[in-house]
């Protein structure tokens, strides 16, 4: 039953992440399905009827009643160290949503897209990366992920294989350990290194950047900075839950 717009929902899969993430499965009664990019509120309840709510970003997109969410725990957070130590096949959520309107993608949406992620923000990043390549469109977007090292990196294997299959490309910026052999830079990219990663202004790109909230600004700034309107760019941020 739907009560004040939370929706009962169940795990069904869990698999881990990296050492502090995880990818949830979840149903959800009467999902009516969300576009890629979107996110959703989840509520959680304890026995001594304490209620704690984070937003976290969805990974999948589209109809059906799972849905795909990867957590990256937040030291000292409310929600995110029990669902990415605790919870478990068959536990019991509540969940809002789909929620936002204005960091999606939709099929037959402007192309080309540029894509720029750090950390857990690569979550609805990701959902538009699949929707672009079940459009077909998957060679007009470009995907820019910032990790610390290859183990922090979500969706790793994932993002590689289907890039390697055809899908949106991905470009990939160690900011404190790289993998063996690697031959690019370790540390933050500059203005050049952004550029040279990302589709050029004259392209007109609409882009999406995801991620903590001094990352977001830094690269905003770095793209308004190399010629990018700010119109074009679009922006999610998060902090610690």
């Amino acid at each position: 039953m739907i009560v004040g717009g939370w929706r009962p929902a169940e795990v069904v899969d869990v698999v881990d992440a990296s050492s502090h993430a995880r990818v949830l499965r979840v149903r959800v009664t009467d999902w009516p399905g969300n576009d890629a990019g979107q996110h959703i509120d989840i509520r959680l309840t304890a026995e001594d009827g304490y209620q704690a709510e984070r937003s976290y970003s969805v990974g999948s997109y589209g109809a059906g009643d799972i849905i795909e969410l990867a957590v990256d725990e937040v030291p000292d957070g409310e929600v995110s160290p029990y669902l990415v130590r605790d919870v478990a096949v068959g536990d019991q959520l509540e969940v809002k949503g789909p929620l936002g309107g204005y960091f999606v993608w939709r099929a037959g949406g402007v192309v080309p897209v540029q894509l720029i992620a750090g950390g857990s923000g690569i979550v609805p990043l990701r959902a538009i990366a699949r929707a672009m390549s079940d459009a077909g469109v998957a060679a007009s977007g470009r995907l820019l992920y910032f990790v610390r090292t290859p183990e922090d990196a979500i969706y790793r294997d994932e993002l590689t294989r289907d890039a390697e299959a055809g899908g949106v490309p991905v470009t990939w910026a160690y900011t404190r350990g790289a993998p063996d052999g690697w031959q690019g830079r370790v540390g933050r990219l500059d203005d050049s290194g952004i550029a040279a990663a990302s589709w050029r202004p004259d392209d007109e790109p609409l882009v999406f950047v995801c991620g903590p909230t001094r990352f977001v600004e830094h690269v905003a700034d770095t793209l308004v900075r190399l010629g990018h309107p700010a119109s074009s760019i679009r922006t999610e941020r998060f902090g610690g839950a």
